[in-house]
């Protein structure tokens, strides 16, 4: 995969703000035939295009409520026959002949499935992302899929959260360009594309912030900070062209984001200008009554409209409420009206009522060799080399015999990850297999797992895999979590590897043969033991159908590494939430501090320095942001800013020399990171402003160069105005979050 030009990434976020979408609000085209189509519609069809429902057995029934006007959306159908046999009936026997939307949540996948996206992330690479999407979007609409949840582009910072497996990670800018890609991927070029799928970002908003890491959680994330962190990747989202949002079952301050009037009209609409369809997620308008925010179903629905929310997903209180609401004066009119011209808008948008009916002959895309290839190359930049002692990778000439070990050896399910639901494990290609295939006769390949599935305490075929590896050359460990360990209500307040497989790794590291720690996981998870037991770590976010052959050219040099950590990586789960992009404290960290074990007796009460540390974690985390190794090295040298003293409106340009020092050809992501040092409210210690990826064969020297509008270091200050405050500026470029030479700058008046 080529390089992604370096100015795409940098202005990227600027540019999708000049996207046209097609068919937009001011296409008088499609607004004629909303008004036309409205002005004829009941009030029992316009509530029906609010209904979204799931699918179910009984075709009959369902075609019975669509020719009657009664659903907007289905969910959750995937069989192209039927789609067509239900939208036949929406379109040729439903008084108004309006199409049906047809949705399902194709995560990182559909048939074939990529990396999860947090290990899209991994990457820094956008076209992975895009790519990702594409090939998802092809693949589902070909089964009549018009309409997905996702991207999901919650900032998250606390790994015990299951869900931080579907998003980005931690950084606003990473997250905001890897969603903005997505977009794009599902979207193509136009939403009438028939192999277009309509994107819906989610969760609107702040959901990544739950309180301790536990799905559906309240959160608390006052307006500054949910306008500097979370909001910005669903505002580049929708200049992106994004379809469709989705509010998210969270509420924030007190408010549950379905029935949140500010985050849905005030920023969504009125602010960014979104004119396209709210859903709700699923039964989350219902939700607001176990909130307490709604006593009962009436209330729901009222909230839920009156706050922006077109569509409701499954717990039908519009449709059984807005009636009585309307006659009450509690919802009005042109609350209902708008939200259907919402909806009708996506579905001419998407060319539904000029082409309604899926090819059913299409579904030969699935498992398309072009697809597979891509899922290979997402799988292979999303690896993350996190350890390499004395150059034990990749494994040279030398080695004559391996030990596949470990429960992710071979375990085509869960190597899939989280939110698969139409993945076939049968044609997943596991390491075990990769291994094999990629081996042949020159090196003999011994596999025993030692456990049965990750979560497996059986400790009898522990001692049986040492022995076995003991004969090996070189012992490969994979080791990591199943899928269901994480995603939607999957969260863990325990983040080591789980069952014995920490036993494990100590059992094969007791051999003396060097181990090698392959890590397939949906999250990051304390393993410091578990690093310290072995010569080297890759650490692979569950890479999906092609996994296996990526981690095997990985392995075996055929591809070098270049994924870094999207997300921090603690040591222990006390320290989270852990983050690189944190504010300074009055009394920050020094990395001097005194630790527990060394802690003289009889202490005086502040003889251990009094900043902000834990006195048995320190204050660094186990691997920061941004973190990855190569097999060869990189050196940055002669960085320079175009100024020192720069305008508002001015762009400073970083350049700086990166050369491979190694001997392997390999591909650098290189960092661009900025500390405000003083402004009206506290700035982050650092934030990622820039990213590239720079290939360079051994030897070789680039001069790569960030360009970065001075207008991109606005934030929302003290008066909760989003500006550029004059003063001093730090500035790093690094391959991680953690290194670089500091340089300053000045932004004047």
């Amino acid at each position: 995969m080529k390089t992604f030009n370096i100015l795409s990434i940098g202005l990227l976020l600027s540019l999708v703000s000049c996207t046209q979408v097609p068919g937009g609000k001011g296409d008088s085209a499609i607004e004629q035939k909303i008004e036309a189509l409205l002005s004829k519609m009941t009030l029992e069809e316009k509530l029906g295009q609010m209904n979204q429902i799931s699918s179910y057995g009984n075709i009959e029934d369902m075609s019975g409520l669509i020719k009657k006007g009664e659903v907007g959306s289905i969910l959750n159908e995937v069989d192209p026959v039927r789609v067509n046999a239900l939208q036949r009936v929406a379109v040729e026997e439903s008084r108004l002949g309006i199409p049906v939307l047809m949705a399902r949540d194709v995560i990182h996948g559909f048939k074939t499935i990529f990396p999860i996206p947090l290990g899209q992330a991994a990457s820094f690479n956008p076209q992975v992302a895009e790519e990702g999407a594409r090939v998802a979007a092809i693949e589902a609409s070909a089964a009549g899929i018009r309409w997905t949840f996702a991207p999901m582009i919650d900032v998250a910072r606390d790994p015990r959260w299951g869900r931080i497996a579907e998003g980005c990670g931690e950084d606003t800018y990473l997250t905001s360009v890897m969603g903005a890609a997505m977009v794009k991927g599902f979207q193509s070029d136009s939403l009438s594309d028939p192999t277009a799928v309509a994107a819906c970002p989610k969760h609107f908003v702040g959901y990544g912030a739950a309180e301790g890491g536990r799905d559906y959680n309240s959160t608390f994330i006052p307006e500054r900070r949910l306008r500097n962190v979370y909001l910005p990747p669903f505002e580049a989202a929708a200049k992106a062209g994004a379809a469709t949002f989705m509010t998210s079952f969270n509420d924030n301050d007190g408010v549950p984001s379905t029935g949140n009037t500010f985050i849905l009209k005030d920023v969504l609409r009125k602010e960014w200008g979104f004119d396209g369809l709210v859903v709700t997620d699923w039964a989350s308008a219902s939700e607001m009554m176990s909130h307490g925010f709604a006593a009962d179903p009436k209330e729901v629905a009222m909230k839920a409209v009156n706050a922006g929310v077109d569509m409701e997903m499954v717990s039908y209180t519009f449709v059984r409420e807005l009636p009585a609401l309307l006659k009450e004066g509690k919802v009005k009119e042109a609350a209902i009206d708008e939200a259907v011209r919402n909806i009708l808008r996506i579905k001419f948008r998407l060319g539904l009522f000029d082409n309604p009916y899926v090819d059913e002959k299409r579904m030969e895309v699935l498992y398309a060799p072009s697809h597979l290839e891509a899922a290979k190359r997402a799988a292979v930049e999303s690896a993350i080399l996190l350890k390499n002692a004395e150059g034990i990778l990749p494994l040279s000439a030398s080695v004559k015999s391996v030990a596949v070990v470990g429960p992710m050896a071979s375990a085509p399910y869960d190597q899939l990850g989280t939110w698969v639901f139409d993945g076939d494990k049968t044609k997943t290609v596991t390491p075990l297999t990769a291994i094999r295939e990629l081996v042949g006769d020159r090196v003999q390949v011994i596999y025993e797992p030692g456990l049965a599935y990750s979560r497996d305490k059986d400790q009898s075929g522990v001692a049986k895999a040492a022995t076995a590896a003991a004969r090996a050359d070189v012992i490969l460990a994979f080791v990591g979590e199943e899928a269901i360990l994480s995603g939607e209500a999957h969260c863990l307040a325990d983040l080591n590897l789980q069952g014995a497989q920490r036993e494990l790794i100590a059992a094969l590291a007791k051999t003396g043969k060097p181990v090698v720690t392959v890590v397939m996981a949906g999250r990051p998870l304390t393993i410091g033991e578990e690093v310290e037991r072995s010569a080297a770590v890759l650490y692979a976010f569950h890479p999906g159908t092609m996994g296996g052959p990526a981690l095997a050219d990985l392995l075996w040099g055929k591809a070098v590494p270049s994924g870094k950590t999207p997300v921090t990586f603690p040591k222990m789960v006390g320290q989270i939430p852990v983050y690189y992009a944190h504010n300074n404290t009055g009394r920050p960290a020094t990395r001097n501090e005194v630790l527990l074990n060394d802690i003289p007796l009889e202490a005086g009460q502040t003889s251990l320095g009094c900043t902000s540390f834990y006195m048995d974690a320190g204050f660094d985390p186990l691997y920061p942001f941004g973190y990855g190794l190569s097999y060869t090295t990189f050196e940055y040298s002669n960085v320079k800013l175009s100024s020192s003293t720069l305008k508002k409106d001015d762009v400073l340009t970083v350049t700086f020399d990166l050369e491979n020092t190694g001997s392997y050809e390999g591909t650098e992501v290189a960092q661009l990171y900025v500390r405000d040092k003083v402004g009206s409210v506290t700035r982050p210690v650092k934030e990622l402003k820039r990213f590239t990826r720079v290939t360079l064969r051994p030897g070789e020297k680039k001069t790569v160069t960030f360009e970065l509008p001075i207008s991109e270091l606005a934030f929302w200050n003290i008066d909760r105005v989003k500006t550029v405050e004059p003063g001093d500026f730090l500035l790093w470029v690094a391959p991680d979050s953690q290194s670089g030479e500091e340089m300053a700058f000045e932004v004047i008046g």
